[in-house]
């Protein structure tokens, strides 16, 4: 495999410098060590992705996308795809997780996840039309506004104190249509969108807000997913060990995340909505 090779000769040639021994063709290397190799550092991306996933209520591609790219070598529709396998069981496992711990409101849950599946598609088809430099670049500044503003009325102690009054679940339906637009548009962001507007309108905790978040991009990641594989557009090789890496850190996030005050927990949102510009920045 192409994948295989290139990482395989770049390690065996640094290698060979200090061990004769060692032969720099790579076909001389075990294909079982280079597969090993391979799967063990899917495992531990997963690993990380899935601690944050857990933490913040996202499922992690936003930070995989691009270090596929950069460590793997695969181009952004193999990326995402190749995300998109740990994204469904992490978004699904976290999930429930929360509903464990905090009591989520699956009327609320279906009714968000329901009306984000149907603006999804419509907008992602728009979207293919758009230029997707420009969309990225425009992302990333809404993120780093949404950021300064959550974190602004957070240090102010606004969102400790002043709590919006609780809306009928079903008015969730337009979090759920923003955040599926968000989601069609840019391919990442629904969960990131959520929880500000939950906490904001919707007088919900901020953990609430991610396990809600979860709801919203779960039905949308299968979607994506089943379109990428049917594209040839997946590396289940590396995605099925960045799958396992994540779902066995995720419970470590949820946890961590139950013992954060909740000042500090938005606080902690914002700063990775920050880091989510920023990557989104770098690819533009």
């Amino acid at each position: 495999m192409t994948l295989l090779a290139c990482p395989v000769a770049f390690v065996t040639s640094v290698v060979s410098r200090g061990n004769s021994c060692i032969a720099t063709d790579p076909r001389h290397q075990p294909p079982m060590l280079a597969t090993a190799i391979h799967v063990s550092a899917a495992a531990g991306l997963g690993g990380m992705a899935g601690l944050l996933g857990g933490l913040f209520g996202v499922g992690g591609g936003f930070l995989v996308i691009p270090l596929l790219g950069f460590f793997y070598g695969m181009d952004q529709q193999t990326a995402q795809g190749t995300a998109l396998i740990m994204v469904v069981p992490n978004v699904l496992w976290a999930f429930s997780q929360y509903h464990r711990r905090f009591g989520l409101d699956l009327r609320m849950a279906a009714t968000i996840a329901g009306s984000a599946l149907i603006a999804a598609y419509p907008s992602a088809r728009f979207a293919t039309g758009l230029d997707p430099h420009v969309l990225r670049l425009a992302f990333a500044v809404f993120l780093a506004t949404t950021a300064g503003t959550v974190a602004y009325r957070t240090w102010r102690g606004g969102a400790r104190g002043e709590r919006a009054p609780r809306r009928a679940w079903g008015w969730v339906t337009i979090v759920g249509v923003i955040g599926g637009v968000v989601s069609g548009f840019f391919g990442v962001g629904g969960a990131f969108i959520a929880p500000p507007l939950l906490t904001t309108f919707f007088g919900l905790r901020q953990l609430e807000a991610q396990g809600l978040a979860l709801a919203l991009v779960s039905p949308s990641a299968f979607i994506a997913l089943l379109a990428y594989a049917g594209a040839g557009q997946v590396d289940w090789v590396v995605g099925l060990p960045l799958a396992l890496g994540g779902m066995a850190a995720i419970s470590a996030g949820v946890a961590f995340a139950s013992r954060l005050p909740e000042r500090r927990m938005r606080l902690a949102f914002c700063g990775l909505l920050l880091l989510t510009a920023v990557l989104l920045a770098l690819r533009g």
